[in-house]
């Protein structure tokens, strides 16, 4: 016994049922199920800045629990875009924070530095190499997605009153 089928027609798809070529796209049903893909809504450096942290920034043991909690916080993030603060130009780390493209805010999401930082506080830019596992300054002022760390001016950095020292009591 042999069975025959009818050839298809580039672009046509076959009725197995009739043995027929139906070539028009209105006789198949469109798909009404949920979306599974979802286009992106710009790039994302989360893998970038978690490289950094891990294996330079906070690398070695004696910064696992600050890498483990920094990492801990970009992964609960929303963000799709972190930057990294450093102290001065040493490039020692101190906060990750997550911009907003629309208001061009950096808001800290974990560390050490001020809660919220505008561009105009900016000092300079850095952009993380993975394969030379270093920082390197970006000669313009300009922060956009490619920008990876960045520093402020001192000033900033000034610490705030705390409580004053208790006083030894003479013997």
């Amino acid at each position: 016994m042999t069975l025959s089928c009818p050839t298809a027609l580039p672009g046509a798809s076959l009725d197995w049922e009739n043995g027929s070529t139906i070539s028009s796209p209105a006789s198949i049903p469109e798909y009404t199920g949920p979306k599974l893909y979802k286009e992106p809504s710009f790039k994302s450096n989360k893998f970038i800045i978690h490289n950094a942290i891990t294996r330079c920034c906070l690398a070695g043991k004696v910064n696992e629990p600050q890498k483990n909690k920094t990492v801990e916080d970009m992964e609960t993030s929303t963000a799709n875009h972190f930057l990294i603060l450093f102290r001065d130009s040493s490039c020692q780390f101190r906060a990750v924070y997550t911009m907003n493209p629309e208001t061009e805010e950096m808001v800290r999401l974990t560390g050490i530095g001020p809660r919220l930082i505008t561009l105009d506080m900016v000092e300079s830019i850095y952009k993380y190499s993975s394969d030379r596992k270093q920082f390197t300054v970006i000669p313009s002022k300009t922060m956009s997605m490619s920008v990876d760390a960045f520093t402020i001016p001192g000033h900033f950095w000034q610490k705030r009153p705390g409580t004053p020292k208790k006083l030894s009591t003479p013997k």
